[in-house]
């Protein structure tokens, strides 16, 4: 137009900056949602402090906004405010951007740390979904209660470990959910209701492992066990006898607590199978402390995790010499302590080369052999640098939507190492969408807080139930405000 003064460009990005943080976050939304962002000079939209990260360091994702609630009321008054699209983090631990969405807002809970109540005589506690499992142990321990379902270390969140429906290495108990007797969930509306069993039932049920799709869960109120002393048992079998092995020795005698089996290069063909037994309250303890100290030194770990991973024979060196050492040898304590591990004892070195990942499996029994054969040779042929394959198992899960233990499941947990660069990840892609069609051709399914590998076909066809999802989706958030790089991608 005649007349109009010319401005340049950096005139524009000093304009920009100058923007109140409010408006300069509703700018990079509004662009973002019209598929404009990339027209913004990078310093105003991705910022360092902008962006959203996991553990792993892949997979990150720019974000016009983060918020650290510490309540349900301010939860909601960030939901009222904010014009676009709202995701919710814990502890950061899913791999594919479940905890952000491109462009949006991020609600990080780890502010939340509340207990809210403590009942012992009733073996219930309620807290706000922002406290870890670790702080939580801090609660009970003095009073002889344990955790009765969380995963195998204590860093992560608990609205987190439901909103994934976590399971642990816990005999008989499958998924956290379903020791959650209650939920309190925020709306995408910002109201704020109760959810259980017998109230707001479907909300309930799609809280559980439905990874913020249909609301932020604020508190949770959850079942607690007694603490015990465990005494350690290893035993070394043929693959082929392991399931009849779990179900006489561990399911059917009762005394069993905590299982797993390890399944280790490179050809994954011998589980060493360890079981965690309960033992009178007078035996004797080889490990007197009661829970895991905080902020240990876990260098000796980190070192033979780079060598096992980086140096020739490392997966001998893991068969022959680090497992049978760290299993070696008599071993009494309390259940806390083994529940209170620290995931940095499995932090490498670095993430700026390569990364440390984890995939899962879900397998019905009957596939057993059928599918750990047929998945240790995929891993051989694509030369997967994985450094274990963990055993669990649950039973049939009832309680969630999205139920990834449909029937009773033997648990395959992949922990590997692969490159961060772009070809790493797509190699990376391509193996995992084989591991998941071969879970498929067993009659199984694949875990969700991991990287976003799978096809959409993949993906309707190990989870039928999103169906109902949608349907939910559209009744209680039509407009689509709360959600995350997994629905974006699926949902």
């Amino acid at each position: 137009m005649a007349g109009t003064p010319k401005v340049s460009s950096d005139q524009r990005l000093s304009d920009l900056a100058a923007l109140p943080a409010l408006g300069r976050r509703r700018l990079v939304l509004g662009l973002a949602q019209a598929g404009l962002l990339s027209l913004l000079p990078t310093a105003v939209h991705c910022a360092p402090e902008l962006w959203v990260h996991n553990v792993t360091r892949l997979y990150s994702v720019p974000v016009a906004g983060i918020e650290h609630p510490r309540s349900a009321a301010e939860i909601a008054a960030a939901l009222r405010a904010w014009p676009g699209q709202v995701a919710v983090g814990g502890g950061h631990f899913s791999m594919g951007g479940q905890v952000a969405i491109a462009g949006g807002l991020q609600l990080d809970l780890r502010g939340m740390r509340a207990l809210v109540w403590l009942r012992p005589e009733q073996m219930r506690v309620r807290v706000q979904a922002g406290m870890s499992w670790r702080d939580l142990q801090d609660h009970l321990d003095p009073l002889g209660l344990a955790i009765k379902t969380m995963q195998s270390y204590a860093n992560f969140s608990i609205g987190g470990s439901v909103s994934v429906n976590c399971h642990g290495r816990y005999v008989g108990h499958g998924p956290v959910g379903r020791t959650v007797q209650a939920l309190q969930l925020v709306l995408a509306d910002g109201r704020i209701v109760e959810a259980s069993r017998s109230e707001n039932a479907e909300l309930f049920r799609a809280a559980l492992g439905g990874y913020g799709a249909l609301a932020v869960i604020s508190e949770v109120e959850l079942d607690l066990a007694r603490n015990c002393k465990i005494r350690r048992e290893v035993k070394s079998l043929a693959l082929a006898d392991y399931p009849a092995y779990f179900q006489r020795e561990v399911l059917a005698r009762g005394d069993c607590v905590l299982h797993n089996a390890d399944l280790l290069p490179p050809r994954f063909d011998q589980p060493v199978a360890v079981s965690w037994r309960r033992c009178p309250d007078g035996t004797a303890l080889t490990e007197t402390a009661r829970l895991v100290p905080r902020g240990a030194s876990y260098r000796l770990e980190q070192s033979l995790i780079w060598a096992m991973s980086e140096l020739p024979g490392g997966a001998l060196l893991r068969s022959q010499v680090v497992h049978p050492l760290l299993s070696a040898g008599k071993a009494v304590q309390w259940l806390n302590h083994e529940a209170s591990l620290d995931v940095a004892q499995l932090e490498p070195r670095q993430r700026r080369h390569s990364s440390y990942v984890l995939q899962e499996y879900f397998i019905p029994p009957r596939h057993f052999l059928s599918f750990t054969r047929a998945m240790a040779a995929l891993l051989r042929q694509r030369q997967v640098m994985a450094l274990n394959v963990s055993i669990r198992h649950a039973p049939p899960d009832s309680d969630s939507l999205l139920p990834w233990a449909k029937e009773e499941v033997f648990c395959f947990v992949l922990y590997y190492k692969q490159g961060t660069d772009e070809n790493a990840q797509a190699l990376v892609a391509g193996w995992t969408r084989e591991l998941i069609a071969l879970a498929l051709e067993h009659e199984g399914r694949y875990y969700l807080p991991y990287q976003l590998h799978a096809s959409r076909a993949q993906f309707e066809r190990a989870y039928p139930e999103v169906s109902e999802l949608r349907r939910l989706k559209q009744a209680h958030d039509p407009a689509g405000k709360l959600s995350n790089q997994l629905w974006a991608r699926y949902l």
